[in-house]
């Protein structure tokens, strides 16, 4: 089954993540971003707290594709299994 998009999180200051879901079926997959891949993405610098919810709107196409990367890779990480995005993630 072919993993689709879930629903937005939430920004988590203190581990400096945007938290956001993707679906498997009936299995929701919990799944994180940095802000420094978002930041690395869109190569900016300062993005408040308040506008980490639309830069991940804005960015949200690329970082869907390489967590469906990462799935099909079976790259999960953590207890409950999750996908965690890094900077590193999106190097070619």
């Amino acid at each position: 089954m072919a993993l689709t998009r879930g629903s937005f999180g939430s920004y988590e200051f203190d581990r400096m993540v945007v938290l956001f879901s993707m679906v498997d079926g009936e299995r929701e997959i919990s799944c994180a971003v940095s802000t420094s891949a978002m930041d690395d993405l869109e190569k900016s610098e300062r993005i408040k707290p308040d506008q980490r919810e639309a830069q991940f709107m804005r960015l949200r196409d690329r970082i869907e594709e390489r967590a469906v990367q990462k799935f099909i890779a079976r790259e999960f990480e953590g207890t409950p299994a999750g996908i965690i995005l890094r900077s590193l993630d999106f190097r070619k």
